[in-house]
């Protein structure tokens, strides 16, 4: 595997996380394809843990799926999907798609920790929006087109990846899974790396004045970013906070869907057929 990135900073103590980064960054496959995302490098040289929130390119789909769409459920080609996703996997050794935990999401706020890898996938097929994995060697993929995603690490390597529709987001899945994820790890809340990843920001995303409404009343005025519209990178910190988390350990893409279709997919901004970038995170074998 090859990576082109910005040089990173690994001067860090060891005995903390660095402070989480994201950039954008491509890796490389044994067969030469190419798949580009936003990442935090020196978080994986210091603990073995790879966070990535996928761009649309460098895939096999074609319109309006184009190209590294990694849904199975938004009406493309089942080969062109999991070609995409063995893509993925490829570019990190992250193993095979039959060994790929990825939940059919329901815009809930469930989440599921990784024990047995299968029955975690049987239980995943019948609906969550979250996974908690403590264990080396598992790939974990969430799928978005304007929800936000959301990826937390534990010093120890353990990792949580979350799905924050307005749905999830209302109903506090962000702190349900920093909880979670600090249980099992055995760690603070504080401790814990959070990222979120590109979603419909404030300045595309309106919503009806009572929703709006709802989000101010749970976590307060900085949800509301003007002419009806709902930042939802506000709540979901709001949401981190709340549960424990060091805000100076958030780090938020800040990069829009609807903005930005030539990077990543949007459901609004396509006109609801499109295809589904990826939250994705794995943990080195050691």
């Amino acid at each position: 595997m090859r990576i082109d990135s910005d040089a990173f900073d690994t001067s860090e103590s060891s005995l903390r996380l660095p402070q989480p980064r994201l950039s954008e960054a491509s890796f490389h496959g044994a067969d030469g394809t190419k798949i580009t995302g936003l990442t935090d490098e020196r978080l994986c040289q210091s603990i073995g843990t790879r966070v990535l929130f996928t761009f649309r390119s460098g895939g096999v789909s074609s319109a309006p799926y184009g190209s590294l769409n990694l849904s199975y459920t938004v009406g493309d080609a089942d080969a062109d999907v999991r070609e995409n996703q063995r893509r993925l996997l490829s570019a990190f050794g992250a193993g095979e798609v039959d060994g790929l935990v990825q939940p059919n999401q329901v815009h809930g706020n469930e989440v599921l920790v990784v024990d047995d890898v299968a029955e975690t996938q049987r239980l995943a097929r019948a609906g969550a929006d979250g996974i908690v994995c403590t264990k080396a060697g598992v790939p974990v993929l969430l799928c978005f087109a304007d929800c936000t995603p959301v990826i937390l690490v534990a010093p120890d390597g353990s990792f949580a990846v979350l799905h924050a529709g307005w749905r999830g987001a209302i109903a506090d899945i962000a702190g349900i899974g920093l909880r979670k994820l600090a249980e099992q790890a055995s760690c603070s809340p504080a401790d814990c790396n959070c990222y979120i990843g590109p979603h419909i920001g404030g300045c595309c995303y309106e919503v009806s004045r009572e929703l709006l409404d709802r989000f101010l009343d749970e976590y307060g005025p900085d949800c509301d970013a003007g002419s009806r519209r709902l930042d939802l990178s506000a709540a979901v910190s709001a949401s981190l906070v709340r549960a424990g988390a060091d805000a100076a350990r958030i780090a938020d893409s800040r990069l829009c869907t609807q903005c930005n279709t030539v990077l990543l997919y949007s459901y609004r901004a396509e006109g609801g057929v499109t295809g589904r970038h990826g939250a994705f995170a794995y943990r080195e074998v050691d």
